[in-house]
């Protein structure tokens, strides 16, 4: 195994694999990621730089490559697929999820999946037209960003050329040349996002109880599983994410590739009771912590277990908690520069039905997600507060 990423959630996979005998390489951009710490060996390079990607693929000769960012010259995944290598889930997938042109096309007009109104552009005078049709007010993003990066709510017109420029300004360095491409969406009356972790694997497509999550500027803070939500509502969500996930595995089936792992795909449910598609991560989603507590498989041991083409049915995705109860995840931002220290962990995880992780990134530089806590409570409420009591009762100190 060749991990290209080797954050939190990859040193999760790679404990996963690592248990069920695989030989894993943790690559990343800098030394001592997460994954790192605990795989067989660690490479440090820009994964984005054709060249020097090629040359890793050549030195550890993978048999299967898990690509866990984005910052990738997908170029080359396809290449290495070309030449027989297992990419999960698969080179087209990865390309398509990474382009939200692509994405969109895919689910909305090829599978019939409901989506806000949306136009895309390749200039600031085809964005002003997309987004006089769309409405305001709307949002715009560049078609390759991720966490928020680049993106605008825009009230008014008036607003529209900064949006544009907050676009170019945040896109992803490796996209499209000199000029991003935008996508404009209608702002749907949002009342609040879901998560549907669904799992590929050589049995079909299977998911996961729904889950909830709270978000500050696009990045994930709180989850909690399942989630409280109306039981119609996560029958659809379940049905959306279904297809959508189907989609992308018969793009990958049809170039010869398995479409295998864990999928993230992200809903938005509407003041109006109705579900939207929003999008989907082809890995591991941060929102998927809280199965570390809720399931007796976590989303890490699913995608190993997918990934090695081992069957993942109804039975493996269940919830491992009593009637009634729910898990909810909390994640610990650290701010400062320098390395943190951690105390106070047995205070911490006093309480019964509360876990912890501690992440050990080497640095901190601004704010950086270091830890999540974790517990099991009678309802989404409880389990969130005994979550929070874990993060609030740690000390944290930045040298």
């Amino acid at each position: 195994m060749l991990f290209l990423g080797s954050g939190e959630l990859g040193k999760e996979v790679t404990i996963e694999l690592m248990r069920l005998g695989a030989w894993v390489c943790a690559a990343d951009s800098y030394t001592g990621a997460p994954a790192q710490q605990v795989a067989n060996e660690a490479r440090v390079l820009d994964m984005a730089d054709a060249a020097r990607l090629r040359a890793l693929f050549d030195e550890v000769r993978p048999d299967i490559i898990v690509p866990e960012v984005e910052a990738i010259a997908t170029g080359e995944l396809s290449d290495a697929a070309a030449r027989g290598v297992q990419v999960v889930p698969s080179a087209e997938i990865a390309a398509i999820c990474m382009d939200r042109e692509r994405l969109r096309v895919l689910a909305h007009e090829d599978l019939g999946l409901p989506t806000t109104p949306y136009r895309f552009a390749g200039s600031l005078e085809e964005l002003r037209a997309g987004a006089r049709e769309v409405g305001y007010p709307c949002v715009v993003k560049p078609v390759m960003s991720s966490s928020g990066h680049g993106q605008s709510v825009v009230r008014g017109a008036d607003a529209i050329d900064a949006a544009w420029v907050e676009a170019q300004e945040g896109r992803r360095a490796a996209d499209e040349g000199d000029v991003s491409r935008v996508i404009v969406e209608a702002l749907a009356p949002l009342d609040y996002e879901l998560t549907v972790l669904t799992v590929s694997s050589s049995a079909g497509v299977v998911t996961c109880a729904p889950i909830g999550q709270r978000q500050e500027s696009g990045d994930y803070r709180e989850s909690w599983q399942p989630a409280a939500a109306d039981g119609e509502v996560l029958e659809r969500a379940r049905a959306i994410a279904c297809t959508a996930v189907q989609g992308l595995v018969d793009k990958a089936t049809a170039s010869g590739e398995t479409g295998w792992g864990v999928f993230g795909v992200e809903l938005f449910v509407l003041t109006d009771g109705s579900i939207l598609f929003n999008e989907v991560s082809p890995r591991p989603h941060d929102t998927g912590m809280v199965t570390l507590i809720s399931q007796r498989l976590s989303e890490f041991a699913l995608h190993a277990r997918a990934i090695l083409g081992l069957p993942v049915t109804e039975g493996h995705v269940a919830l491992a908690m009593g009637d009634g109860q729910t898990a909810a995840s909390h994640a610990i931002v650290v701010a400062g520069d320098g390395e943190a220290e951690f105390t106070g962990v047995e205070n911490a995880l006093a309480e019964p039905g509360t876990d912890l992780r501690i992440f050990a990134k080497p640095r901190v530089h601004g704010h950086r997600r270091m830890a999540v806590s974790l517990a099991i409570g009678t309802d989404a409420g409880d389990a969130r507060r005994k979550a929070a009591d874990v993060a609030d009762a740690l000390t944290i100190t930045v040298r």
